[in-house]
């Protein structure tokens, strides 16, 4: 077994975990990341991420023939939820341990790595670099 499967597996795992969370123990604490802007209801946006994530960390675990694609996906997924970690900076909202400015903005920085990571461990990063070559 490779490094890049134990990532994507590990990756997976954090995307199941992350999603049961949502729509389980930590529901509420989710909601101090849905932007106020946002013009639909908070429960809704964190059930329906939660069960994004499950999915997308299941297909991980067990999609192996659709891995690529899957990478995108999960990237796309990292970069569409930013703008709740965004959030949760400007409005000075605490939860899951991030209790000031510092400890969320440090957060924001490790969105990008997140991004990374789900292409790297993917090969999606790879497969498109090898269709530019």
């Amino acid at each position: 077994m490779t490094l890049r499967t134990c990532a994507r597996w590990l990756l997976g795992a954090a995307l199941v975990f992350a999603g049961v969370s949502h729509v389980s123990f930590a529901r509420t604490s989710f909601y101090a990341q849905v932007p106020p802007w946002l013009p639909l209801n908070a429960d809704f946006v964190v059930i329906s991420s939660g069960i994004v994530e499950i999915v997308l960390g299941a297909a991980l675990l067990f999609v192996s023939r659709w891995r690529v694609p899957l990478g995108w996906l999960a990237a796309a997924l990292f970069v569409v939820v930013f703008p709740g970690n965004v959030s949760q900076y400007v409005t000075h909202s605490d939860a899951f341990g991030l209790d000031s400015d510092r400890s969320r903005a440090i957060r924001l920085l490790f969105q990008p790595l997140l991004v990374l990571w789900a292409l790297w461990s993917t090969g999606a990063w790879a497969a498109w670099r090898a269709r530019e070559g």
